[in-house]
């Protein structure tokens, strides 16, 4: 399996991965070659690849996913946040 990948550079990079099959099982060197695709970060390089496929609509969707999913963390922090600096006020009043 091949992949060509520009970089920063414009440098194309080569990328081979080899499974060889065994008494015919093809199966198993297809759960192989995924191992493989998962490690090398080939899987990676293949769906930012798709990525840029996307019309504007799927990028607006994924835009507010974003966005609502960073916004949901900030408030979460910000309540988190809250609820250790009440308990530091608690054990600093306690103690002092």
């Amino acid at each position: 399996m091949m992949n060509w990948i520009r970089s920063s550079a414009s440098v194309a990079i080569e990328r081979w991965i080899r499974v060889t099959v065994y008494d015919g099982n093809v199966e198993r060197a297809l759960t192989v070659l995924q191992r493989k695709m998962q490690s090398s970060g080939m899987e990676r390089l293949i769906k930012r690849a798709q990525m840029t496929h996307l019309k504007n609509s799927e990028k607006r969707i994924l835009a507010h996913k974003n966005l609502m999913h960073r916004v949901e963390s900030e408030d979460l922090a910000r309540k988190l946040q809250g609820i250790l600096q009440k308990k530091i006020r608690k054990l600093l009043s306690g103690v002092g």
